[in-house]
Order: C-alpha cells, then sequence, then structure tokens
C-alpha cells in the first residue's frame, strides 16, 4: 500500500484534532504532496547512491549506473560488477561494499521485499541488515515505499526542527523528546512526519 493523498490526508486530520499546534501549523502550511516510491530493492539501491550527496548528484550516478548496467540496476548484475566500471559511474567504494551487500542479501533470499515483516521494529531490523542502511533510511523505505502509517523517524533533524516549531518549543528537541511527544499521535505518525518535513521543505527521499 502506498502512501496515497487520502491516506494522508487522513492521517494528519487525525493529528490536527489530537493537537491544536498540529492544526493550526495545518492552517498556514496546507497539506503536503504525497512522496509515493516503488516497492523493492531498486528504491533501496538508490537510497544507498543518494547518501550524503545531492539529488542532482545522485541522479546523476544513478542514470550512469542504469546505462551501464540496465535499468533498475538488477541485483545480480551489481553483484557481479566490477569495481572500476562501479567507480567510472560515480560510486564510491563503501557504497560499492552497502550496494554489494543489499543484492547479495537479495539474491539469496535473506531480504524478501514482498514478505517483510508486518511489525514494523522486525522490519527495521531486517533492513538494517543491509550494510549502510541504518534506521533512518529503513524507515524512510516502509514510510514513502510501504506506506506505512505509524513510521516516525525521530532521529531526523529536519522532523526535529520542525517538531519543535510546530510545538512552539523555541529550540530542537532530542530524539528522545519527539519520540515522546508523538506518542499521542499513534497510529498516524507517518503522515505527522511527511507533514513534518513539508513544513521545514525538505526533500528527504
Amino acid at each position: 500500500m502506498s502512501f496515497g493523498e487520502e491516506q494522508l490526508h487522513a492521517g494528519i486530520d487525525a493529528v490536527a484534532a489530537i493537537d491544536g499546534n498540529f492544526a493550526r501549523a495545518l492552517g498556514n502550511a496546507g497539506y503536503p504532496p504525497p512522496r509515493i516510491r516503488e516497492r523493492g530493492y531498486t528504491t533501496l539501491l538508490r537510497t544507498i547512491v543518494g547518501q550524503q550527496v545531492s539529488v542532482a548528484a545522485a541522479n546523476s550516478i544513478w542514470n550512469k549506473l542504469e546505462a551501464a548496467f540496465g535499468e533498475g540496476c538488477p541485483a545480480e548484475v551489481i553483484a557481479a560488477a566490477e569495481f572500476d566500471a562501479l567507480r567510472a559511474c560515480g560510486l564510491s567504494g563503501q557504497k560499492q561494499s552497502y550496494g554489494k551487500s543489499l543484492a547479495q542479501l537479495v539474491l539469496d533470499g535473506a531480504l524478501d521485499f514482498d514478505a517483510l515483516p508486518a511489525d514494523d521494529e522486525e522490519a527495521i531490523a531486517l533492513l538494517t541488515q543491509v550494510k549502510g542502511i541504518g534506521r533512518w533510511s529503513a524507515e524512510i523505505y516502509l514510510l514513502f515505499a510501504e506506506g506505512r502509517p505509524d513510521i516516525w523517524p525521530a532521529g531526523d533533524l529536519a522532523v526535529q526542527e520542525a517538531v519543535g516549531r510546530i510545538l512552539g518549543l523555541g529550540a530542537r528537541p532530542s530524539e528522545k523528546t519527539v519520540r515522546a511527544l508523538a506518542e499521542p499521535w499513534r497510529p498516524h505518525r507517518g503522515a505527522a512526519a511527511i507533514f513534518s518535513w513539508h513544513c521545514y521543505n525538505m526533500d528527504v527521499i
């Protein structure tokens, strides 16, 4: 299931009904557009490619990879790709190891994107088996590619900053505080996260 417009608006409205500050922010900022990504290996590989580089740089590297290795950069092709060939596309040695880790887990059947655990924490634990995929990347994948409604990336600095502004806290709250503040928003924290990024005006995936 994707986090489409209807699901997103319903989640945001639910949080606004719980929290007056959130409702006020919604009145000022309006609804964010939905952000839907395709489920599966390719989306997570693109996440790896995009780590710590600009959107433009990530798109350039990805286009070179697809030109060299085929549409979607199939797992079997990436697993077997030579270092220099990947490097020529702009992929660092570290990201190559991450991409190959992902590809091998998929090929071995250890990571099946069509059968991730329904429990969010179990799904995060499985995704973070991939080298280079930390909790944030796993949460982003589950939110945008699977449309899981209660994903809450409290460790994201932009979410922290936006929550601080929305709730009028005067300073960016800590991850622990942001996690606690969002407890009343369950099970709609995914929509609250997307709205927080909308308020912060940051493209996260």
